[in-house]
């Protein structure tokens, strides 16, 4: 998808946008190419994005066209290369995505997936052969953000069915195709309490939900209703590749044989429903389970599969494409089941503990979304005994310990969990000038928020100056007080100019301050207690501490969820 400057944006604006990122890479005039792209992937935006399609040939055109080429372009070649694709490009130098610090993100989710790595429990699905015959080591974790930042590690690229993870798809291609009341003429909402393949029904005599086999054959039956089976296939195949943004989706037709063959439940299940007047008029029973057997046979990787997760996160919207894949409402709606039926038996438990919608499939797989953040995949084929894939559950619920993702989490009071939307250096740098803004105008009571909430009280801003300075310089005299005799700040902090607090008052003529000061610094001259005063340059090591505080707090017994 070509993403051109906005229309209303001057060609002033563009020049300085593309001007300002060239001078930032520039070494003796030139660009060179794989520094550009390298920036860019530091931030999770890779070479391959769509959005950088028109970039990356005219980059490339450029490298065949010029053999002497060492990688260098000029001024004038990159600003015309960078031209169709501004939007994405500025946006990732100014580092404006959902997840600023994406290396470290990256680092702990790393973390989090070698401590999983070692679990070997579980047994992968025996109940269909080819998924019997599957390596029980494979094991990855793939995430999408809703800006497309992509991050992979472990067997990525390994193909894999689908299975029931088709099934929040197919729900959501049906409302976006036949909308809600229509869909749910023939399936329930509600958590059935069941074995996701129990002969049973609802007392409105329909499935009791779309994550259910039942429901799921049901669901199949609405889409697309009097095509052939093959154009069937076809439509719902482009609207999968569309959700993971035109990346790998396969069909493994042996899977799908072998599921048809020993598809006995399936079968007894579509005969019970037909019995009940579950099915539209017009189905044909045979074609229907075809279509549903297809749908669970469809084949991605890892990597592919967070794209889809996160179109659903980012409410229908495909982020690497911007295409509007699946309308909000129906995204609302999937998101919803996903979130109370989604884990089989264990759903209930994965809504206690994780707090987040998922649906898992017996290949391995799980689809989890973070809304409005991000979509995950994650893959390890041995299951538990509610054929959900071990590793995939220990990382959900290690991520949600981490993470301030769970759906019930305080983002303003959970000071145990860690926040990636929020950048370390701007989230410290808000504390110090909020400290500022209340310490300059006499705001007593702000300021013991901020100290109790146990912010450093001694934060400086780039020009060296404290909440001491700006109160002792405006004349608040209580806020002086408050500082020096609560927070025990520093007194002899020297601003970029040279200059302490106590000189600030001096040079306001505020007498009071003058003297107070002048008398706290006799009496606190020799005090060890007194401290160095942080400015904005050490906030990367302030934070290091504050994670490392947080880690330590998650370890003790009871700190996890």
């Amino acid at each position: 998808m070509t993403q051109n400057i906005d229309p209303e944006k001057t060609n002033d604006s563009f020049d300085e946008i593309a001007n300002h990122i060239f001078d930032s890479l520039a070494v003796d005039g030139k660009v060179s190419i794989r520094q550009f792209l390298a920036s860019m992937a530091a931030t999770g935006i890779r070479k391959s994005d769509p959005r950088l399609k028109q970039t990356i040939e005219k980059l490339t055109h450029h490298v065949e066209g010029d053999k002497q080429s060492t990688g260098g372009i000029d001024r004038c070649t990159f600003l015309e290369a960078i031209s169709s694709n501004i939007e994405i490009i500025s946006r990732s130098f100014r580092n404006d995505f959902i997840i600023p610090d994406f290396k470290e993100f990256t680092n702990t989710i790393t973390e989090i997936y070698e401590k999983c790595k070692s679990n070997n429990a579980g047994k992968v699905a025996a109940y269909i052969p080819q998924l019997a015959r599957v390596c029980p080591d494979q094991w990855a974790v793939s995430i999408c953000t809703i800006d497309g930042q992509r991050f992979s590690i472990g067997n990525d690229k390994v193909n894999f069915t689908i299975q029931s993870t088709s099934k929040p798809l197919s729900y959501a291609i049906a409302l976006d195709e036949r909308g809600g009341q229509y869909v749910h003429k023939y399936v329930g909402q509600e958590p059935s309490g069941r074995r996701f393949n129990e002969i049973s029904l609802n007392p409105e005599n329909k499935p009791h939900n779309p994550m259910v086999n039942s429901g799921a054959i049901v669901t199949v039956s609405l889409i697309q209703q009097g095509l052939p089976l093959a154009d069937r296939f076809d439509y719902m195949h482009q609207r999968y590749t569309k959700l993971a943004g035109g990346e790998t989706i396969g069909f493994n037709n042996s899977t799908f044989l072998s599921e048809r063959d020993t598809a006995d439940r399936n079968f007894a299940l579509a005969y019970y429903m037909r019995e009940n007047g579950c099915f539209p008029p017009g189905s044909d029973l045979r074609e229907t389970l075809d279509f549903y057997f297809q749908m669970c046979a469809m084949e991605t990787n890892c990597d592919s599969a967070s794209v889809i997760a996160a179109t659903f996160a980012n409410g229908g919207y495909c982020p690497i494409t911007g295409d509007s894949v699946i309308s909000p409402d129906a995204v609302r709606d999937t998101l919803s089941l996903m979130y109370s039926c989604g884990m089989y038996d264990y759903s209930g438990q994965f809504a206690f503990h994780a707090g987040l919608p998922a649906k898992s499939g017996v290949s391995g797989s799980i689809l989890l979304v973070v809304p409005n953040v991000a979509g995950f995949c994650l893959y390890s084929p041995p299951l538990d005994v509610n054929g959900n894939s071990v590793r995939g559950i220990q990382f959900c619920e290690e991520l949600v310990s981490h993470y301030n993702f769970h759906n019930y989490d305080n983002l303003r009071y959970s000071r145990r969990k860690n926040d990636p939307r929020q950048s370390a250096r701007a989230l410290l740098s808000s504390e110090i000038v909020s400290l500022l803004y209340s310490a300059y105008h006499g705001d007593v009571s702000a300021l013991r928020r901020y100290w109790i909430r146990g912010i450093n009280m001694n934060l400086a801003d780039y020009d060296g100056r404290t909440a001491l300075h700006l109160a002792a310089a405006e004349g608040n005299i209580k806020c002086v007080e408050f500082l020096v005799e609560k927070c025990n700040v520093t007194l002899d902090h020297r601003d970029r100019w040279g200059s302490t607090a106590l000189d600030g008052a001096k040079r306001e003529n505020h007498t009071e301050i003058t003297d107070y000061l002048s008398k706290m610094a006799e009496t606190k001259k020799t005090d060890p207690t007194q401290k160095k005063c942080p400015s904005v340059d050490t906030i990367q090591h302030i934070q290091s501490d504050r994670d490392a505080n947080a880690k330590s707090e998650q370890q003790e017994p009871g700190g996890t969820s």
